[in-house]
């Protein structure tokens, strides 16, 4: 098994960014609107430009933006968001962070090469690089610092086994990102996991109607599909609504977690969430930048600084809960 370095809930994050304010006294951040792009930088001497795949009114992206928000104000590091889920407007995104002679990058990777000029340009610029959530293979190989996120391949696998464990049969994985190499990740593993039938449905997350449409009628037309693995939360709830509306007694298991999934899981509408703790993804790259460039600190050694898979079902949905409410998982 690959040597990984796991940075559990929270906890570290916050001891380093306790630590860094007892060490530094920097002017905290302004606030910035809660939207996908062009949010205004807080003060500080270090600016961070943080760019992602996220499309418009993802709710995954907005709590990775909090994480990141959140950071920047604590440990007085200016922090701009943008995004966008067109790989060639990402690139130019970071581009334009480079040209701007901003202090580090932290960037997603779902099309790593669409991605990688970008990135070198940076690096060769003096600008480190941390790489979030999705690429992670090739992080390194481009000239970033460090990856955090989770081995989609694995996360996926942890849940195939846990899906098989929960007597189900035939599963359909639904990819909701065209070209997003981390979602093809995900059903791969889940289809070592599970270790049975598994078949992948594409469908467009930006239009959740034709979403819910596609897997009711999957469903209709295949009845010995009895689990649906989501690989977002909001496409957990058009599939749970695909189910009621089919008939089909399947049941729902999904990456990531929102609000609605939170409910979804105590209404037993969904079994289980893989938590990869977005709120690590922009909280903790900003930290890893500040230390780089106050004391010269890395972190992973070279593999990936891991925030999941962890697993929210029933048994741990209410702690979870508290925290859900407040947009940070």
């Amino acid at each position: 098994m690959k040597s990984r370095l796991v940075i559990r809930a929270g906890a570290v994050s916050t001891v380093l960014a306790v630590a860094l304010l007892a060490a530094c006294s920097g002017p905290t951040g302004t606030n910035t609107q809660n939207t996908q792009n062009n949010s205004a930088p807080a003060s500080g001497d270090l600016k961070v430009a943080v760019v992602t795949h996220g499309t418009a009114g993802d709710a995954f992206w907005s709590v990775v933006k909090v994480g990141a928000e959140d950071a920047g104000k604590q440990l007085g590091v200016g922090v701009t968001y943008n995004s966008d889920g067109d790989p060639g407007a990402q690139a130019k995104l970071i581009d334009n962070a480079v040209s701007q002679k901003v202090g580090g990058i932290v960037v997603s990777m779902a099309n790593p090469d669409a991605l990688k000029t970008s990135i070198e340009n940076a690096v060769k610029a003096g600008i480190p690089v941390i790489t979030i959530n999705s690429g992670g293979a090739k992080s390194a190989e481009f000239g970033a610092m460090a990856h955090v996120g989770q081995e989609e391949s694995i996360a996926g696998e942890e849940a195939g086994k846990k899906l098989k464990a929960a007597g189900r049969t035939k599963l359909l994985c639904v990819i909701h990102e065209a070209g997003n190499t981390g979602l093809n990740q995900r059903c791969d593993g889940a289809r070592t996991g599970f270790g049975g039938a598994v078949e992948n449905l594409q469908v467009d997350i930006s239009n959740p109607t034709d979403i819910e449409a596609r897997i009711k009628a999957k469903l209709q037309s295949d009845t010995a599909v009895d689990g649906v693995l989501t690989l977002n939360p909001q496409v957990a709830v058009n599939a749970a609504s695909a189910i009621k509306g089919a008939g089909s007694k399947a049941q729902v298991a999904t990456f990531d977690l929102n609000a609605d999934v939170v409910n979804s899981i105590k209404a037993g509408e969904v079994l289980f969430a893989v938590d990869q703790q977005q709120y690590q993804q922009g909280y903790l790259p900003i930290v890893m930048l500040k230390l780089f460039k106050d004391n010269a600190n890395t972190l992973g050694g070279g593999k990936p600084v891991l925030t999941g898979p962890g697993f929210v079902d029933k048994s741990n949905v209410d702690k979870v809960a508290e925290y859900a409410k407040n947009g940070k998982r």
